[in-house]
């Protein structure tokens, strides 16, 4: 397939590309169900030359409030059901979810479901060539009876690994999948057993040892001493593992927010940190707080070569942020905005392919030149 001379900046996937007849949950609920979102792909590149998208695709019930209740979707014994909750008993202020009204800590209910759907692209991310229904990943397990989501791809030497975060009431874990060829993947277990949602492996290793990044969280966070350089929350941490399965959190802490950057006051991993002639290269994203679920920008920081817990150099301007123009045909659609949260990153040429899930809607691939983040 000849590969035409497109914008670098573009929407690839989108909601309406998703054939519904396919899914893993066709035909199991019996009531109508939407792509709420197409988005957060994982990206690699395949043997043949081409690039892998998974996809992270939200399938939300179209009517979840009905006959007093609301409804959430649910995997168990292998096969999907409907949950119905008392309108009394929670609250549906948010149309993606609901809260359960509990004392003490927040109990969270999904009218959603996610699973993962593998999206073959030329060689430059820019063109769809087959999307793999048929290798779509569906949860299976109760770990992740309320979805699977967000995918990093990795590679690491001759063996693909894929993190993904899995919801369910037992626990909100971090499982893992691997690959021999990209496309074709097997569950590898849980990896992470509590609250992490960016769990990003290097694309390669350090002194034999796998390197991660990751970010728990939780609802308490100590306190920086006054003046200092630093903002208490969410931050990215790192860990080591012999095999890429079993974890130690490093002593040293990775990458923390700034206390006078309002733009990154909540921070999490983005596109699994790959190795340049001058060190790990990790785009990651940054929260700035709003009435919303905060405007996600995408910022990058160089990590030295030996020791990652050492950033050589970053940059406190954003490298993408939302861009509306691309949303403008799709804004019927449209439940989220100022958001661009990117999972991927390859290297075609001179620049990089970055792909980002933009407003948790659709798939979006960016090319930035590779001459970005060298020093001089």
């Amino acid at each position: 397939m000849r590969e035409a001379t497109r914008p670098v900046d573009q929407l690839v996937l989108v909601p309406d590309d998703i054939d519904l007849s396919k899914s893993p949950l066709a035909g199991q609920l019996g009531v109508e169900t939407y792509v709420l979102g197409a988005f957060n792909p994982g990206l690699t590149r395949l043997p043949n030359g081409n690039l892998l998208m998974m996809v992270r695709i939200a399938e939300a019930l179209r009517d979840p409030i009905r006959d007093g209740k609301v409804h959430a979707i649910r995997w168990e014994a292998g096969r999907f059901v409907l949950d119905a909750w008392p309108l009394d008993q929670v609250d549906t202020t948010d149309p993606r979810a609901f809260m359960v009204k509990v004392e003490g800590w927040k109990i969270l209910g999904l009218t959603s479901l996610s699973w993962l759907l593998p999206v073959e692209l030329m060689s430059d991310g820019l063109g769809v060539i087959e999307i793999h229904y048929d290798r779509a990943i569906a949860p299976q397990g109760d770990w992740e009876c309320y979805g699977i989501e967000d995918p990093r791809i990795s590679k690491v030497g001759d063996q693909w690994f894929m993190t993904t975060c899995s919801v369910s009431p037992e626990r909100h874990s971090t499982t893992l999948y691997v690959s021999d060829n990209g496309v074709d993947w097997t569950f590898d277990g849980i990896v992470l057993d509590h609250q992490n949602k960016d769990m990003l492996i290097f694309e390669g290793m350090i002194e034999g040892q796998f390197w991660a990044q990751t970010r728990p969280l939780g609802d308490l966070y100590f306190a920086y001493p006054p003046g200092s350089e630093w903002r208490a929350g969410p931050s990215i941490n790192l860990a080591t593992s012999p095999d890429g399965r079993h974890w130690r959190p490093h002593l040293k802490p990775g990458l923390r927010p700034h206390a006078n950057t309002i733009a990154t006051a909540r921070m999490g991993g983005g596109a699994p940190p790959i190795l340049t002639d001058e060190g790990w290269l990790t785009l990651w994203h940054g929260v700035e707080p709003n009435d919303s679920v905060g405007i996600y920008r995408t910022y990058w920081s160089i990590l030295h070569a030996g020791d990652p817990s050492r950033v050589v150099r970053t940059e406190h301007a954003p490298l993408l942020e939302a861009n509306a123009a691309l949303t403008a045909p799709l804004d019927h659609q449209m439940y989220l905005r100022d958001i661009v949260f990117t999972t991927g990153i390859v290297e075609h040429g001179d620049a990089y392919v970055v792909a980002s899930g933009e407003a948790d809607l659709a798939c979006r691939i960016t090319h930035i030149p590779k001459a970005i983040f060298r020093s001089g």
